[in-house]
């Protein structure tokens, strides 16, 4: 390896352990040392790279982007963060996770050209990213930003196409205390000459600021491009020169996914001879697109959904879906959250839609526990029950659900991640909720 007296990895899981050592901090703004291995690996991609940063939203806009291009016949590589179950969930070909082995030589060629240098997992994982993507000859790359936008691995990559989504307070720690500030580091992928867009309803003036300064020629949501609806959910999208006409209703739940689908169009719009994609293959990328954890529906009885929201932002969307979604009986709602994030407000946000709370620790560094919930729960009514992780959580509350509730569980990736594979080993098991409807009385 590099004198590290560290046995070579061969594994997925030993590579994923030895890179999660290799630095001190796991979070390490900056470029400097991820553009010396990147040139020492001589790696300058060859096709067109699509950027996503933003707050929320980026996942999303990655999906379209990704079930567009794929529609109209390119080969495309994807690299998102984070995972939910399975860490090759971050980088896709076509739609479709790649194999260990495939992610295992890639990690390998990093670590030959890392000479020592020390490498954050985000960043040994965006190298790796996209040095498999060079050998996979893929015809496009679309790539979300980790955090922020100046300073994050991804950035290092020239793109042809720049987006940034909705911008909200968060990771403050890292990118500041306010929307200007954030917005600022988001417009940070902005290159000179490359098309930029903003998806977000509200841009902050730091956004705008730096596109000028840049010279990126921007178009932001409801000035230069918009959403026309139609009664039967059909849509037109309105772009300064043309209208997209009759698009199918995002698959992606949630009024906000039709500003992400918008951003996504209106961004391939703009590549013109680059990456040409018709009509025909937008309305059926559109309908094609699908994102887990992201008001996921895993059962309809009991309804079981799932969502990643972990921000206030975020969380007001998912009280929205909610709203806007039937039940006759009650919301249970299993929360884990990271101490960092603003747990009271994400709490608020949802106080009107829950009729019981199941509030679950996360173990780790970051996870929250009963100390760093409780003091956030002002204003909360109806039962509340503490467990040691989400896992138990689901299993309780599917076991206190009569017929009509539904059961929703959110706060952070890692939640959800570790229920959803909960309930894949479930499924793979067959073990099956058995429905409750003839034996348990209505409310």
């Amino acid at each position: 390896m590099d004198g590290d007296n560290v046995c070579e990895p061969r594994s997925l899981a030993q590579w994923l352990t030895y890179i999660d050592g290799l630095h001190a901090r796991t979070m390490d703004l900056g470029l400097e040392r991820v553009r010396q291995v990147r040139d020492q690996l001589a790696l300058v991609p060859s096709f067109p790279i699509l950027m996503v940063a933003g707050t929320n939203g980026k996942g999303s806009t990655c999906a379209f982007l990704t079930a567009i291009l794929v529609a109209a016949g390119y080969r495309v590589g994807t690299y998102t963060s984070p995972h939910l179950v399975r860490y090759q969930e971050r980088v896709m070909v076509n739609g479709r996770a790649v194999e260990e082995s495939a992610l295992c030589l890639a990690f390998d060629r990093v670590e030959q050209g890392r000479c020592g240098v020390g490498l954050t997992p985000f960043e040994y994982g965006t190298l790796a990213a996209v040095n498999l993507f060079c050998i996979e000859r893929v015809e496009v790359a679309v790539l979300e930003v980790g955090l922020g936008g100046r300073l994050d691995a991804v950035n290092l990559f020239e793109p042809v196409l720049t987006l940034v989504t909705g911008i909200a307070l968060d990771h403050q720690a890292w990118l500041g205390s306010s929307r200007e500030a954030i917005g600022a580091e988001k417009a940070g992928i902005f290159r000179a000459g490359v098309p930029a867009l903003c998806g977000d309803p509200d841009p902050p003036l730091s956004l705008r600021e730096r596109a000028c300064t840049v010279q990126a020629p921007l178009w932001c949501w409801e000035h230069e491009f918009s959403v026309t609806k139609h009664e039967d959910a059909r849509w037109d999208l309105m772009l300064p020169d043309r209208v997209i006409p009759l698009l199918p209703m995002p698959p992606l739940k949630g009024d906000f996914q039709y500003r992400n689908a918008a951003l996504a169009l209106a961004g391939l719009s703009r590549l013109g001879s680059i990456l040409p994609v018709s009509l025909e293959s937008m309305r059926t990328g559109l309908s094609r697109a699908c994102l887990p954890g992201r008001f996921q529906t895993w059962s309809d009885r009991p309804l079981l959904i799932l969502d990643v929201a972990h921000n206030p932002e975020s969380a007001q969307a998912l009280a929205l879906n909610l709203e806007q979604t039937h039940c006759t009986g009650i919301t249970h709602l299993v929360l884990g959250m990271l101490k960092d994030k603003d747990i009271g407000a994400v709490i608020q946000a949802l106080v009107s839609t829950v009729g019981h709370w199941h509030f679950a620790d996360l173990d780790g560094e970051r996870g929250a526990c009963r100390e760093q919930i409780e003091p956030c729960m002002s204003g909360i009514d109806g039962a509340r029950d503490w467990y040691e992780g989400p896992e138990a959580a689901v299993r309780t509350a599917r076991a206190q659900m009569q017929e009509g509730d539904r059961l929703v569980v959110c706060g952070s990736f890692i939640t959800v991640g570790r229920v959803l594979k909960m309930l894949e080993e479930e499924a793979q098991r067959g073990v099956v909720q058995q429905d409750r409807v003839d034996s348990i009385s209505s409310r």
